[in-house]
């Protein structure tokens, strides 16, 4: 899963994308308005972290304008601001959730994997595809009650799948959402990522659909 923060603070920033990666999240992130909203405009994302007090163009107006355009990723806002004014301000123009500063980095990464999970349409932290059981507060994959020994990469597209479960998904969209805008990113390398989830998984929950992508199916 891949996920934007959009905050001018410098520690802050740095705490957010060391706190996301180290939860499993592929992260990219700007300290700027007009920044945040090419990258939202140009790139895919599962979630977006993103301050209202920004330089050049601030929170509201990134957002407004990236709903407007029929970017439709979950944000969760970040502000300094308190008052109950702003948060139905930032609700109605088209935010997920809010958190105000100071918080709690755990709260945070609650709040990001509900958002998430509602976008795919999942109610729980676990989400269970035929043998398959996704612990998305442990960044874990479980068969059987077994947890199965992923690489970090094996986990990012086991997991896409899993929330994208019985869709066809494309190797650009799996491109997409498992690297980082600045990683090198080679087609070939989601070939490999899907031969050894094969290897792992009961056989044939994997199937290709040859020339668009792949499907994950609840059962062979």
């Amino acid at each position: 899963m891949r996920i934007l923060v959009v905050e001018d603070e410098p520690t802050l920033n740095a705490q957010l994308v060391s706190s996301l990666r180290a939860a499993g999240y592929v992260v990219d992130c700007t300290d700027n308005g007009v920044d945040a909203r090419f990258m939202g405009d140009s790139e895919a994302f599962d979630a977006v972290v993103l301050d209202l007090g920004l330089p050049r163009m601030d929170g509201l107006t990134v957002l407004r304008k990236w709903r407007a355009g029929g970017r439709t990723m979950p944000v969760l806002i970040l502000t300094a601001r308190d008052g109950w004014h702003e948060k139905v301000t930032g609700i109605d123009a088209g935010a997920d959730d809010y958190l105000t500063k100071p918080f709690h980095m755990e709260e945070l990464l609650a709040r990001l994997r509900a958002l998430i999970r509602r976008a795919g349409g999942h109610a729980s932290a676990e989400i269970a595809c035929g043998p398959l059981l996704l612990d998305t507060r442990n960044g874990r994959v479980m068969v059987g009650g077994q947890v199965l020994a992923l690489t970090a990469h094996e986990y990012r597209v086991l997991a896409y799948l899993i929330h994208h479960a019985g869709e066809l998904v494309s190797r650009s969209e799996l491109i997409e959402h498992i690297y980082a805008q600045d990683f090198d990113r080679d087609s070939n390398t989601v070939e490999v990522f899907i031969a050894r989830l094969r290897k792992k998984l009961p056989p044939g929950l994997i199937e290709t659909v040859r020339g668009l992508g792949y499907r994950l199916l609840e059962r062979p």
